[in-house]
């Protein structure tokens, strides 16, 4: 009877941890659901990049300069600033950035950031964008480059600074700048489109598999991965691909109108030495500079649109990340 008590015990307790091991994990998924919507409320975050950069440079005085030279650098800049509080209100830059992945993505934090920038910016102030991307869907980077328009439907001043790339999607977000700089090896251009997919059509017929698709529409479905890709169909996706390049084209003439459109778009990309003399670019230089000889007649305010991700979205990135690694 005691062994049979003992037995019951330890099955009941295997059965109570494995209850707990299953609905432990759902409890806090359900819970990371409830609460995606409030971490996706944005925060604003608001950095005066002068002041960042004074701290520094009062940093490296304590370490280089003589304790008498250093007291006598203070009171001169404590005399400036009273003198400074005296002016008007210096005109403000507005730094951004944006890192572009295939789906431009990062276009809900960018439009966000637009937003409250136009809704205090003066006409003499100005917005300087750090773009960094290779390109991708080209709705994504539509919307992307309309969002950057805004700005200048409001007159208000829109500097693009590449360093690395903007190249594709990313030069079609790039072009709309009243003035664009980029790094003299930064990566410029690739007006053009791609399109690509393997065919599995062969392989299927050859192991006797069959591939149904049905459609309503004659060009629902152009070039498949599993179906017998025809003619018409590869004509009528060129043409798509085509008309969307000829868009692209229009766009970046609207923004550029001094280009030579038959040189400049045939897909390639140039580097940002060779960029500038084609008139791809107006200016070579690094963000670094643009922000340093901003903050010397500017205030400079960094803007960022945080957004913390939720438990949910946490685990959820977890598991991809250990699928796909």
């Amino acid at each position: 009877m005691l062994e049979l008590l003992i037995n019951y015990a330890l099955f009941a307790a295997k059965t109570i941890t494995v209850v707990i091991v299953i609905t432990i994990p759902f409890l806090i998924l359900l819970a990371g659901r409830k609460n995606n919507k409030k971490s996706q409320e944005p925060t604003v975050v608001i950095r005066h990049v002068n002041e960042k950069i004074e701290q520094t440079i009062r940093h490296f005085d304590t370490v280089f300069l003589s304790e008498k030279d250093y007291k006598k650098k203070i009171k001169a800049a404590q005399k400036q600033e009273k003198t400074n509080a005296k002016k008007e209100t210096k005109p403000k830059t507005f730094l951004c950035s944006f890192t572009g992945d295939i789906k431009a993505s990062g276009v809900s934090q960018l439009r966000e950031e637009i937003t409250m920038i136009l809704s205090v910016a003066k006409p003499d102030d100005e917005v300087l964008l750090v773009l960094e991307s290779g390109g991708g869907t080209i709705h994504g980077y539509g919307l992307a480059a309309s969002q950057l328009n805004r700005i200048k439907e409001k007159n208000i001043q829109l500097k693009i600074s590449v360093d690395s790339i903007a190249a594709s999607g990313g030069y079609m977000m790039a072009c709309v700048a009243d003035e664009l700089i980029a790094a003299p090896f930064a990566i410029i251009g690739s007006i053009g489109v791609v399109a690509q997919l393997p065919n599995f059509h062969r392989l299927l017929k050859d192991k006797n598999i069959d591939f149904e698709q049905i459609t309503a529409g004659d060009f629902k479905r152009t070039l498949t991965m599993f179906g017998n890709n025809t003619d018409i169909a590869r004509e009528k996706f060129q043409s798509e691909i085509n008309e969307a390049h000829e868009l692209f084209k229009q766009f970046v003439g609207a923004s550029r109108p001094l280009l030579d459109m038959e040189k400049v778009a045939t897909g390639e990309h140039w580097f940002g030495s060779t960029a500038l003399e084609l008139g791809l670019i107006d200016k070579v230089s690094t963000s670094d500079d643009l922000i340093l000889d901003a903050v010397k007649s500017r205030d400079v305010y960094k803007i960022e649109v945080e957004r913390k991700a939720s438990l949910f979205e946490k685990v959820t990135n977890k598991v991809t990340a250990l699928l796909y690694s």
